[in-house]
């Protein structure tokens, strides 16, 4: 099943629920998918790669959100942010663990025979999409750095 039909389905569900909070974060990915469908004129489906680049990026925005409303105190902001985050992340697939993340790492440096430090941009590249959506790019860079050093 789409990413759409998924979300459309899951809006059904939290309008019949009464869930406010669930349904407005629903609707703000529904929104972004339409907007990415109508964006080049056509509208058509986006692919699944497509799809998670979008959720990944809706996910990074609302972390950022929280980490700022946490800075400045507003408790009632956050707690919204962090919501719509934890709904957001059920579309993610499920993020790789610091041992997973090294292991497959290890796996793409050996691949693309990566020496040291100054192959980074390979390893970067190839992991990037090898892993996107299952690791955070900046975990992802913390942890190349440290295997190719």
């Amino acid at each position: 099943m789409s990413l759409k039909l998924s979300v459309e389905s899951e809006i059904k569900k939290a309008m019949l629920a009464k869930d406010k909070d669930r349904l407005r974060a629903l609707r703000a990915i529904k929104s972004l998918i339409m907007l990415e469908e109508t964006k080049g004129g056509a509208a058509e489906s986006l692919s699944e790669e497509d799809e998670l680049k979008l959720l990944t990026k809706a996910a990074k925005q609302r972390k950022d959100s929280a980490d700022i409303y946490k800075e400045q105190g507003r408790e009632d902001l956050l707690a919204v942010e962090l919501a719509e985050l934890e709904i957001i992340s059920e579309f993610l697939p499920k993020q790789l663990s610091e041992e997973e993340l090294e292991t497959e790492l290890k796996k793409i440096i050996a691949e693309s025979g990566a020496e040291g430090p100054k192959d980074m941009g390979k390893v970067m590249g190839l992991a990037s999409k090898a892993l996107a959506g299952k690791a955070d790019g900046k975990a992802i860079s913390t942890k190349v750095k440290s295997l190719l050093a």
